[in-house]
């Protein structure tokens, strides 16, 4: 398993989150075979909808082509540690590992505020994190500094 080149294809979709106006953030889920079998990027603005996040959208997505609620077998690449909602929809997906690029100090709910994923819900997933990290949060300081402008 190469967690660089999974992060890669969710820095991708990141840039085109950015590119159309949203909070640089992507995400993709494999299987356990290493197919990707889903991608979301942040659709708040585009959508207006609270729930539209990239992993959101991701685990939407992978739900569908799976025909399963459970993603046991899989593995989440997002750019940004998930926020307390998709730390949730994670832990309820059964999604067996987590890889995150930057640290959420505001928001992270995988050890930039809290970990949810060290509470005493049934499940708990494997988490990895920091891959590309100074890419993703390169991409995300560029993103607020435009904004600010």
């Amino acid at each position: 398993m190469d967690r660089e080149f999974y992060m890669r294809e969710a820095l991708a979709l990141a840039r085109e989150a950015f590119e159309h106006g949203e909070v640089p953030v992507g995400c993709v889920i494999v299987d356990g075979g290493g197919s990707i079998i889903a991608r979301g990027r942040n659709m708040r603005e585009e959508k207006r909808q609270t729930l539209s996040h990239a992993e959101c959208e991701a685990i939407t997505a992978a739900c569908s082509a799976r025909g399963d609620w459970r993603l046991e077998d899989c593995s989440l690449y997002v750019t940004l540690e998930p926020c307390p909602m998709c730390a949730g929809a994670i832990i309820n997906a059964r999604i067996g590992t987590v890889v995150y690029g930057a640290k959420d100090e505001n928001m992270g709910a995988c050890a930039g505020v809290l970990n949810l994923f060290e509470e005493r819900f049934g499940f708990r997933p494997a988490v990895y994190a920091g891959v590309l990290g100074d890419e993703c949060a390169a991409l995300m300081a560029e993103f607020f500094r435009r904004l600010r402008r």
